[in-house]
């Protein structure tokens, strides 16, 4: 009697093909390398076929029935996924897995009040969230590692959806002391001269120096990080200023040094914060009842974590109460 291949057996192998490698593969789902070459050398024996061409210098390449394989091992986990969504929907009850991608720099103000208060409301749901950049994020998406993310709709491409939940127009972050600290609004072109430090993400950047360019000026960029908290502890201690879309509640850096937002003047075009899910795929319930609770907790007029849109610093007025006086 054959033995049969386990569920796991087929995550196993189908992580491995889309990655190209058993290394590649176990980095993304966090099983050691031997554990995934067992997997596919027990398929292997189990059907008596090659299901992989192993390349020295390429990794790995499916042979023609390893690709059959491959497309019959993804329809059998899908199969495998909805039997959570058909107990669901006779109990009423939401359960199940359900994988976030968030991109980095709205984690720490969107997750735990969205995310993970919807793994707070649904004590059955076993919730998985994936922070990276835009570029990880769509890539997940595609390979089915998430099942939607809270992202900007940066570089979709044909296969991603998108709705729109809120527009996060660009401004200006400075220090205390910095020379254009106490104006209300200020230009591009008066920006361009002034050393800025650019947030340096894959994607995030594009968008930034693209704002300079259709302005007709070349930002003067002296340094550059992918850490949303580096450079606004950069710009606290005087380096440069920055551009940032998001807005924290806090007007410190992380050193306890004092920031200052300011306006950006003209029309700039907004990121626009949404969710981005796989178009091939049709949303589970489960997915779809995340996606209501994020409608729910994200607009124009509310974004968690995030100050509103109107708010930038009273600082100014302060001042010149002060100096009135």
């Amino acid at each position: 009697m054959l033995n049969r291949i386990s569920l796991r057996q087929m995550e196993y192998f189908v992580a491995t093909a889309k990655h190209g490698s058993i290394a590649s593969a176990s980095a993304q789902i966090h099983i050691s390398p031997p554990s995934i070459s067992a997997a596919i050398a027990h398929i292997e024996t189990e059907l008596g076929t090659q299901l992989f061409v192993r390349h020295p210098s390429k990794g790995l390449a499916l042979t023609t029935v390893g690709t059959q394989v491959m497309q019959e091992c993804e329809d059998l986990l899908e199969r495998a996924s909805r039997l959570y969504e058909i107990a669901s929907d006779s109990s009423d009850t939401l359960r199940g897995v359900l994988r976030v991608g968030c991109f980095q720099s709205l984690a720490a103000m969107i997750a735990p009040e969205v995310i993970f208060g919807f793994s707070r409301a649904f004590d059955t749901v076993e919730l998985h969230m994936a922070e990276g950049n835009q570029q990880d994020l769509i890539q997940k998406l595609h390979t089915l590692e998430i099942d939607i993310a809270l992202t900007y709709d940066l570089q979709l491409g044909e296969e991603i959806g998108f709705e729109t939940l809120a527009r996060l127009p660009p401004h200006v972050l400075v220090s205390e002391l910095h020379p254009l600290a106490q104006q209300l609004a200020v230009t591009l072109e008066e920006l361009a001269p002034q050393p800025m430090v650019l947030l340096d993400l894959p994607m995030s950047k594009e968008y930034f120096t693209s704002l300079y360019s259709k302005a007709g000026v070349e930002p003067n960029i002296v340094a550059r990080s992918r850490s949303e908290d580096v450079v606004r502890s950069m710009v606290a201690n005087g380096i440069g200023y920055a551009l940032f879309n998001v807005r924290p509640k806090s007007t410190q850096s992380l050193d306890g040094k004092r920031l200052v937002r300011l306006r950006l003047v003209g029309e700039q075009r907004p990121m626009l914060l949404g969710l981005a899910t796989y178009k091939p795929m049709k949303p589970s319930r489960l997915t779809q009842a995340f996606m209501q609770r994020c409608r729910a907790y994200i607009s124009d007029q509310y974004i968690p974590g995030m100050s509103a849109a109107s708010f930038f610093d009273p600082h100014l007025s302060n001042r010149t109460e002060s100096k009135k006086s």
